[in-house]
């Protein structure tokens, strides 16, 4: 099948959808439906480029044609300026749409559940979590996207060691799951009198937000306790058991909130989270099964990889994965960073066509 073949079938699969999304039976069958208005949505962006690019292919098809019959030189130069114009938007739109036609990740357009974990460099690299949660926290605010805290477990000399949030809005996974690996921060710790230069990491985990008829889980298989939560939240939520904590038997996993007033909320929180990460092992599962054809710039999300080196005395920020820098480290975790992951967006899709092309 070619190029405009495809196109074509994709244009009457959309017209498909479009008339079966107002079905009363389509309608009332909730699973369905959100399955066919994400197909609906994605294949609308397609659909509106393709009618682009006909149009572009009739511009330079009545640009050629008069420049074959015009006889003034003036009308002449004028198809010759418009077929100029029109094949330039032509090849644009083609590579619009070759971007479009890459597979999507289904998850993209879910929510989020970011997990940060201090890890080597003791109190600094807990002080640089605190740092990291901000950011995506500022990050978030500039998409309008929801953040909500949902458990934190505060460091000995301020950060955290452990921060759980939650992350709602429009193609939230798309855009966040270049974040997951290590995060190592090079700086002097206020605590250091000879002015060296320290080493620290964090973890960050980017788990995608699943519905209950992505992933079924199985109740039985989950404990439930509650308990007192600590730390910041106010006296009333420390004087009830409004604290959660859910243990996943078969797995051994066990998943906590506390953040939220009441025990209902925090257990469904709680319920999220352990859903998020049971769907993470069962997706890890299979992207080994399938074995890895390319080098992913999202990785396997595994601690292990170092993604990105904080570099404070030289005001540097350096994506390992795309060999980025850039030295704009304040903006960079006041929340500015678009630009990498737009950068990080861009080469994967580059691999992705690349793969398709092989």
């Amino acid at each position: 099948m070619d190029f405009v073949d495809k196109l074509e079938a994709i244009k009457r699969r959309y017209e498909e959808v479009s008339e079966l999304i107002v079905l009363p039976d389509i309608i009332a069958d909730n699973k369905r439906y959100r399955t066919l208005m994400k197909e609906y949505k994605n294949l609308g962006t397609i659909t509106s480029l393709y009618k682009k690019y006909l149009s572009a292919q009739d511009d330079i098809t009545g640009a050629k044609k008069m420049l074959k019959t015009e006889k003034d030189s003036e009308f002449k130069e004028m198809a010759k300026l418009e077929l100029e114009e029109s094949e330039q938007k032509s090849i644009n739109i083609v590579e619009q749409l070759k971007v479009e036609l890459v597979p999507k990740d289904p998850d993209d357009e879910k929510n989020v559940i970011l997990e940060i974990r201090a890890g080597a460099g003791g109190d600094e690299a807990a002080l640089f979590s605190g740092e990291i949660l901000r950011m995506y926290q500022r990050y978030a605010e500039t998409k309008k996207w929801a953040f909500n805290i949902t458990d934190l477990v505060e460091g000995t000399a301020g950060g955290y060691s452990k921060a759980i949030a939650t992350i709602e809005g429009d193609d939230v996974y798309g855009k966040l799951k270049y974040e997951s690996g290590v995060h190592r921060v090079q700086r002097v710790p206020s605590t250091e009198s000879q002015g060296r230069v320290h080493t620290s990491a964090i973890s960050v985990a980017m788990l995608p937000e699943v519905e209950e008829f992505d992933f079924e889980l199985n109740m039985g298989d989950i404990r439930k306790d509650t308990f007192r939560a600590s730390g910041a939240g106010g006296q009333h939520i420390n004087k009830t058991e409004s604290a959660v904590r859910l243990t996943h038997y078969p797995s051994g996993m066990v998943v906590e909130c506390q953040d939220g007033r009441s025990q209902h909320k925090n257990y469904a929180s709680a319920l999220k989270e352990l859903r998020a990460r049971l769907y993470k092992i069962e997706q890890d599962k299979q992207n080994a099964e399938i074995g890895a054809h390319r080098k992913s710039l999202i990785g396997s999300g595994d601690r292990a990889d170092k993604i990105r080196t904080y570099n404070f005395p030289q005001s540097r920020v350096t994506d390992h994965r795309i060999n980025k820098t850039a030295y704009s480290l304040d903006a960079f975790m006041s929340g500015d960073i678009e630009e990498f992951i737009e950068s990080l967006r861009i080469a994967d899709n580059a691999e992705k066509m690349k793969d398709g092309q092989e």
